[in-house]
């Protein structure tokens, strides 16, 4: 149970284009907060277009962290970000101030609130051989073996899960040791959680994509991915969406409206899938609008404030 004496802080989650920017520029500004973003494009420094980024003007308005601390040629993991965050929710905290955590990035929210395991790399050639005593003996021999290894593992994962059990076996002899050891993590302490999330309609929030999307190719997205192009190459950060898009008219010749249509597809898949995600969180309270809703912000300062 959380202690009571902890501080509070709020983690604004819900699909990109659900307005969590501006519910958390209105909740920080109520209660004297500073926002720490939760989006594993926005820490990349001169990707602004395509990751809808605060503004400037937003920015100047209530500290921000999290965002412009990488080049995107630098990598940066769930792990880096959980540092770093735990560390700005520490020191907003010490100054009296509210962390106000926001973004789309369901990992990163993981890796932060549960702490991540460093399980040890694959090894193929195990996992081989392991595919191989399946086929001679079946799924049922390599869950014997990893109840002789790893009890624990063994009642959590079914007989009949190959991948599972593959690689828990292959976890458990690496390390020398039970996965279930291994895969300890580091739960976030020293505050209570709470969470909340955006669920507008989907026809509004596929509808506000769409716009968004188109919104992000006028204002100069493809010429944002050229210079990116130009100064670090075709790194790994701009495969994500939007670029993706961009790039596909710069080096492959692909139309700017097909461009578009694809990003637009792009985005409303992701939010599908990030829903999904969420929805796997414990305890959020949900809010079916978009966060600049006016009645947004009263439900979710009510909330705030209850609990405070």
């Amino acid at each position: 149970m959380a202690n009571p004496q902890n501080p509070l802080a709020v983690l604004i989650l819900g699909p990109t284009g659900s307005g969590k920017t501006a519910l958390s520029l209105a909740l920080a500004e109520r209660f004297n907060g500073e926002i720490i973003s939760c989006d594993s494009v926005a820490v990349y420094r001169g990707m602004d277009l395509g990751t809808a980024k605060p503004t400037h003007e937003e920015r100047a308005r209530i500290p921000h962290h999290l965002i412009d601390v990488a080049d995107p040629n630098q990598p940066f993991t769930a792990g880096d970000y959980s540092r770093l965050a735990r560390a700005a929710m520490r020191e907003i905290a010490n100054r009296e101030k509210f962390p106000v955590v926001t973004g789309g990035t369901g990992l990163y929210f993981r890796a932060l609130t549960e702490g991540l395991f460093a399980g040890p790399a694959r090894h193929e050639d195990l996992r081989k051989r392991l595919r191989r005593s399946v086929q001679r003996h079946g799924s049922a021999w390599l869950h014997r073996l990893l109840v002789r290894l790893d009890p624990t593992s063994a009642e959590r994962i079914h007989a009949n899960d190959t991948p599972k059990l593959i690689r828990a076996i292959e976890v458990c002899l690496a390390a020398r040791k039970p996965m279930s050891q291994v895969l300890a993590r580091d739960p976030l302490t020293g505050f209570r959680l709470l969470r909340v999330g955006l669920n507008p309609s989907r026809p509004a929030l596929y509808e506000r994509l769409n716009r968004r999307c188109a919104q992000m190719f006028s204002a100069g997205l493809i010429a944002e991915t050229r210079a990116l192009l130009a100064c670090y190459g075709p790194v790994k950060a701009l495969g994500s969406l939007g670029y993706q898009q961009a790039q596909s008219v710069l080096l492959k010749g692909v139309s700017e409206k097909t461009a578009i249509a694809e990003a637009q597809q792009g985005h409303r898949n992701y939010a599908k899938r990030q829903l999904t995600w969420f929805r796997r969180e414990p305890d959020v309270h949900w809010i079916e609008a978009f966060g600049n809703d006016p009645e947004a912000h009263r439900f979710a300062a009510d909330l705030v404030q209850a609990h405070r």
